[in-house]
């Protein structure tokens, strides 16, 4: 809408834009460049302007002005100045094709810019926005890669994958050896990395001080952001800041 409208206005541009009584006179916005750049092409250009603004993946500044605000503030500027001089033509005088034209399209596109904000049919993407890369399904794990668990980094020993247990048995302070250890509180691991992740079925999330009620709900299709991992569980944090113990781990998709 805004495209087309600038169009009209820049054609509006080489038309007649007055008729007088009694004279043929041909004057268009052209014979005066206070009239052809300032006013029509200053609608053409806050156009520009807007649409360059949409296009961009980011919105641009300039001088701290926002790209499409500027457009949009010469829109309502032609569309106003346009407006009274439809209205004062003068004596013995007419608006002609060239101003009744240029006003209707620079009301057009000044009301198109002004609206795309407010109406969500006017807020689709001119251009594609580039497609994100499809992540893994529930359960696929990374081939390796700082901060997942179960991932080997150089000069280290191997990470047990979530739930799993060492191959033999520890032997406690004292003991001897082949006899198994007694349990043992579950300790931070030394070389985690915070990950995102999402769980596939919604899970309960439970206090950090061992107590089985759940402070809150992991849901399907929300990313979440792992702080530390103890042992086979996880220490998840919301959105909103809470902090708890994921104690299933099971298939979640890691971001």
């Amino acid at each position: 809408m805004v495209i087309g409208a600038a169009v009209l206005l820049f054609i509006a541009s080489f038309l007649d834009l007055y008729s007088f009584s009694g004279y043929s006179i041909d004057t268009n916005a052209w014979d005066s460049l206070g009239y052809g750049l300032g006013v029509y092409m200053g609608g053409v250009i806050g156009a520009a302007l807007i649409v360059v603004n949409r296009c961009l993946p980011q919105p641009r500044k300039v001088l701290g002005l926002d790209l499409g605000a500027v457009g949009v503030a010469f829109t309502v500027l032609v569309a106003w100045t346009l407006f009274w001089s439809l209205v004062d033509v003068g004596n013995n005088a007419s608006a002609a094709a060239g101003l009744i034209l240029g006003f209707i399209a620079a009301l057009a596109l000044a009301g198109a810019a002004v609206a795309t904000p407010l109406v969500p049919a006017l807020q689709a993407a001119l251009v594609g926005a580039p497609r994100p890369i499809a992540p893994a399904p529930y359960g696929g794990q990374p081939q390796g890669g700082y901060g997942y668990p179960g991932a080997s980094q150089p000069g280290q020993p191997g990470q047990q994958p979530y739930g799993a247990q060492p191959s033999g048995p520890t032997p406690s302070f004292g003991g001897q050896p082949g006899q198994p250890s007694a349990p043992q509180t579950q300790q931070p691991a030394q070389d985690f990395s915070p990950f995102w992740f999402a769980v596939p079925v919604a899970r309960p999330l439970f206090s950090e001080d061992g107590a089985q009620t759940p402070i809150a709900e992991l849901a399907p299709g929300t990313w979440y952001l792992a702080v530390e991992q103890r042992g086979a569980t996880l220490v998840a944090q919301t959105q909103d800041g809470r902090r708890g113990v994921l104690q299933d781990t099971s298939g979640i998709q890691r971001g």
